[in-house]
């Protein structure tokens, strides 16, 4: 099992747009082969700052997903609420 931390900075008073956002990926990415669980979190200091924490059974059905046209068109919508580009670190035991 791998865990994918995704690390995201929203602009100023798009954070409902983006949850609404953030749930439809979710919903999309529970769907994809190789997903085990997800969750969201917000930066209690700032809650502009989030983090994503996905658990994928392997490194090759993350890069699936994350190489999707699905993803690629989810991400159309979340990359212009977002101050900076997302930050992706992949974790494996």
């Amino acid at each position: 099992m791998i865990r994918v931390i995704i690390e995201r900075h929203i602009a100023d008073d798009l954070a409902e747009h983006y949850e609404k956002a953030a749930r439809n990926t979710l919903q999309k990415a529970m769907q994809a082969h190789g997903f085990i669980s997800g969750e969201s979190l917000k930066n209690s200091n700032n809650h502009n700052h989030r983090f994503i924490m996905a658990n994928f059974r392997t490194l090759q059905d993350w890069q699936r997903w994350f190489s999707s046209e699905e993803r690629k068109e989810i991400m159309e919508a979340i990359m212009p609420m977002l101050e900076t580009d997302e930050k992706i670190t992949v974790l494996e035991h």
